[in-house]
């Protein structure tokens, strides 16, 4: 396979399937850093609405940038944070029950 050919998959592969994974775990963890809000539901409309727009700019960002590394670079990053907050958030205490009484 020739280079060109590889960096051609990597920014198909990153502007597709990159693109997706990365704006659902970015949308998975944006509520674990958004606040709540007057009616305590902002952390989780916020996400909701910008789910498309997060999509779509790195969606650009891949077909667009003259870099393929800074693409890889920025997606990894995203992914690498709110993965680390959504596997902190499981990985945290274990709920206790109260006993009734």
């Amino acid at each position: 396979m020739r280079p060109r050919s590889r960096r051609r998959w990597a920014r198909i592969l990153l502007a597709g399937p990159g693109a997706v994974i990365v704006a659902l775990t970015l949308l998975a963890g944006m509520p674990l850093w958004l606040p709540g809000g007057a009616a305590g539901i902002d952390n989780l409309a916020f996400p909701l609405v910008l789910a498309p727009l997060i999509w779509a700019a790195l969606f650009f960002h891949a077909c667009l940038d003259r870099s393929i590394a800074r693409v890889a670079l920025v997606a990894a990053a995203l992914f690498l944070v709110h993965g680390g907050l959504i596997a902190s958030r499981f990985i945290g205490q274990a709920p206790v029950t109260e006993k009734a009484g």
